[in-house]
């Protein structure tokens, strides 16, 4: 038996709908092996806060080995994986094909998923998961002034983190009654698609939760740089939540209901010669990796994976055949650049970086380190300041450069860091970055 692995890591379909998956010994038992891997190891000590929670509960016990915790305690180190997955895909030596067979955040989920179904959860953790309703109600004309307003006041924040828990100092996004649907519906224009390698030159925008009621300029922003580029785009024609945020609470049965909306409609659009992408690396990751691995039989979740792209990675791919316009009037300066976790682990290199860089005259510094934000974990009170610890070391680089502009793929994790930056004001798409270069 080998010590580590040096080959490419692979997946294990996620066995959620057999009888073994939700057995509560047998989750224990495998936590407590694998527990005892990462103990060997500790090698994944400064990704987030699930392995110091690990190693403290070891330390501390009688025997100073994974035998001497209590298994209730388990959930502890569960509680606190926000399935980043950079453990996985950056880190651990053990995980597939070695003999250890080690998926450290699938079985988070699988935890997750069983102390779910066991206990259900909180209102606030259903209802931060449940990006659909509540995004949808509080994007409402008049009552998105009046959310925005109350969000920005220091003395509702107080209430309600006693309240809901949902600390005082987290940011909370804006919401937007003039949505990205209905910005970018009057600038979708017909244009002549260009097959380019695996790219067929036709995508549909899968505007996502965050990007439509949250960012919705950043809708516009895609637009008018794929039609630059010669690329027909349009929106998906509906959608509701990738389910991201149901998995990671460990709802499988949401997960499920959502992919039942969802894979319809995109495996249309792949039937009608469209290509996939979405302006948020997490909803990426879902149907790149996430659905497949939970519907490895399922032909159309298997046919929407093929046709799902990063916008960058698509980007970079015309470029590669010749087809990206390289002619930018304006420079970009010094740009930051923190590269999303769910982006990272795609397995498709800096494509934003790489494409940025081909403005003249601009410095793209790519800081590979989390944000700790999650969507949910940066805005819980108990976990708010893990999170603040996590993200610190970026925020130091990102001050220590000082740039021009700051980014991030991940709207959220931008926001995190900016608002936790002394030099730093804003945080920006990459995407608008790009079309600021082009002038458009």
């Amino acid at each position: 038996m080998r010590e580590g692995s040096l080959e490419a890591p692979t997946r294990h379909p996620i066995a959620w709908k057999t009888e073994a998956f939700w057995n509560k010994d047998a989750l224990n038992d495998e936590l407590a092996r694998v527990y005892d891997i990462c103990h060997g190891c500790r090698r994944c000590v400064s990704l987030c806060d699930s392995f110091p929670t690990l190693f403290d509960l070891i330390d501390e016990s009688d025997t100073f080995e994974v035998d001497g915790v209590a298994k209730e305690d388990y959930i502890k180190v569960v509680d606190q994986c926000y399935m980043c997955d950079l453990c996985y895909m950056t880190k651990c030596p053990y995980v597939p094909p070695h003999d250890f067979n080690v998926d450290f955040p699938h079985l988070m989920l699988r935890a997750k998923a069983a102390k779910f179904k066991e206990h259900g959860a909180s209102f606030r953790d259903k209802t931060l998961t449940s990006t659909d309703t509540v995004f949808a109600m509080t994007s409402i004309p008049l009552i998105d002034v009046t959310v925005n307003a109350l969000n920005s006041n220091n003395t509702f924040r107080k209430a309600l983190e006693t309240t809901l828990d949902i600390h005082h100092d987290a940011p909370i996004p804006t919401f937007h009654a003039n949505t990205l649907r209905k910005r970018v519906k009057s600038q979708i224009k017909a244009l002549d698609a260009t097959p380019i390698g695996a790219t067929s030159g036709k995508v549909a925008l899968y505007a996502t939760c965050y990007g439509n009621y949250n960012s919705p300029e950043i809708g516009e922003d895609f637009v008018k740089v794929f039609q630059h580029n010669g690329i027909h785009i349009d929106l998906v024609p509906k959608e509701k939540c990738c389910g991201m945020p149901k998995l990671e609470l460990g709802d499988l049965d949401a997960v499920d209901a959502l992919k039942a909306v969802n894979i319809p409609v995109l495996a249309k659009l792949v039937d009608d010669g469209y290509d996939l992408i979405a302006p948020i690396p997490s909803c990426v990751l879902m149907y790149k990796q996430e659905l497949p691995l939970m519907y490895p039989d399922d032909p159309d979740v298997l046919k929407v994976q093929k046709a799902f792209f990063d916008p960058f990675e698509y980007l970079w791919l015309r470029h590669k055949g010749q087809a990206f316009n390289t002619t930018f009037p304006n420079a970009l300066g010094n740009v930051a650049y923190q590269v999303a976790c769910h982006q990272r682990v795609q397995n498709i290199g800096l494509k934003t970086r790489d494409i940025l860089a081909l403005v003249q005259d601009s410095d793209i510094v790519a800081h590979e380190r989390c944000s700790g934000h999650d969507g949910t974990y940066a805005v819980k009170k108990e976990t708010r300041e893990k999170s603040v610890k996590i993200a610190r070391p970026t925020v130091r680089k990102v001050d220590a450069q000082n740039p021009d502009h700051f980014i991030s793929d991940c709207p959220m994790a931008g926001t995190q860091i900016a608002h936790l930056s002394e030099k730093v004001d804003k945080a920006e798409h990459p995407m608008t970055l790009l079309r600021m270069a082009y002038g458009i």
